[in-house]
């Protein structure tokens, strides 16, 4: 079984770059939030529709995000 309809994009989230990327592997989408400038993954989630599961990816990355501090440069 091979991954079908892979899409990766990147967008803004909570003032951080996220790579989203998603693709279908059997009967089901996967998709991956990461952080893009270390690439650490976020969050991993699975739905019915690529829709679904972005979402699901897309929340769960900001909840993550949300409770992250940020420090200035220099301090």
């Amino acid at each position: 079984m091979n991954a079908e309809e892979h899409s990766t994009r990147t967008l803004e989230v909570e003032g951080w770059q996220v790579r989203i990327t998603s693709y279908k592997f059997g009967d089901e989408y996967h998709c991956t939030a990461d952080n893009v400038s270390p690439g650490a993954n976020i969050c991993r989630t699975t739905g019915a529709t690529r829709q679904e599961a972005e979402d699901a990816a897309l929340a769960k990355a900001k909840a993550a995000l949300a409770r992250t501090r940020r420090f200035p440069a220099g301090a």
